[in-house]
């Protein structure tokens, strides 16, 4: 059991603080409104994520199928990041609490995780196999290793949007606007990757790697 904590809390960590899309969506709505809807972005995985478990453990019988849903998935992720990067590049100045509703972060963070293929990549390649591993020790085993694996995937993103928000204050004028705006072009970039990656898993693009 100690095995598998181990492996979650490790994996959990390393998911956590890699850059994508859900990172660069908690500091920038962080900076947009305040720590709080960050961490409503950071929480997006424990709404989400059970779909995606148990859509990605059931079509590993299907992998024929796999690489053309993933594809898809990828294409409208990547325009739906690209539409947020695009309004990051708009900023024009710092605007506190002017949006009473938080602009429902917790939302934005959960349709960016579902149209994200790294999820489905994760579970598929990594989480599924281990907990099927965990299962044959004992279902405490997978139970650990998915507890901690969530601890440290959420809880890291919730550290940086609390690092984030002390520091707030201080991110004004024109800082804050090229801040912005290297979110927005981070993002705008990110959703070319998923594009790119959406095209490459759909057989249009693989015969252009290489020579």
């Amino acid at each position: 059991m100690v095995h598998f904590l181990f492996m979650g809390l490790v994996l959990g960590l390393s998911a956590g603080l890699a850059p994508g899309p859900l990172l660069t969506l908690v500091v920038s709505e962080t900076l947009r409104q305040n720590a709080g809807a960050g961490i409503r972005v950071a929480l997006a995985p424990l709404v989400s994520d059970l779909p995606i478990i148990l859509v990605s453990v059931g079509i590993l019988s299907t992998m024929s199928d796999f690489s053309a849903v993933l594809g898809a998935i990828s294409l409208v992720g990547g325009g739906v990041v690209f539409r947020m990067g695009f309004k990051g590049l708009q900023t024009r100045a710092l605007v506190i609490n002017a949006d009473v509703s938080t602009s429902n972060a917790l939302a934005k963070g959960v349709l960016v995780n579902v149209l994200s293929p790294h999820p489905y990549l994760f579970w598929i390649s990594v989480g599924a196999p281990v907990v099927h591993r965990a299962m044959a020790v004992h279902v405490a085993a997978a139970a650990a290793f998915i507890a901690s694996f969530y601890l440290l995937l959420v809880g890291s993103k919730v550290g940086l949007a609390l690092l984030v928000g002390r520091s707030r204050a201080v991110i004004k004028g024109r800082a804050y606007v090229y801040t912005m705006r290297g979110l927005g072009l981070a993002l705008c970039v990110l959703a070319l990757v998923l594009v790119k990656d959406g095209l490459i898993l759909l057989g249009v693009i693989w015969h252009c790697e290489g020579p």
